[in-house]
């Protein structure tokens, strides 16, 4: 399971010039590319990902659990 602060000190990385590492760190390599490539789509995306961070983890976390609970299910039907 992904930790919020460690999401959050990655962002925070973008004062370094370091775009988009909490995105890879959350599952979104893709996007992460995209803000690496484009300076955090200039510095706007960077921001509103500090407020998309949290929802970020709870996604993951339900996408987990969901992944969890069907692997238990399988293994229950032989």
């Amino acid at each position: 399971m992904r930790s919020a602060p460690a999401a959050f000190i990655l962002w925070l990385l973008c004062f370094a010039g370091l775009f988009g590492l909490h995105r890879f760190y959350l599952g979104r390599p893709w996007t992460g590319l995209l803000w690496l490539l484009t300076f955090g789509l200039l510095g706007i995306g960077q921001l509103i990902d500090l407020f998309l961070i949290p929802s970020m983890l709870r996604e993951g976390a339900l996408e987990s659990r969901i992944d969890r609970m069907e692997r238990e299910r399988s293994v229950m039907r032989g």
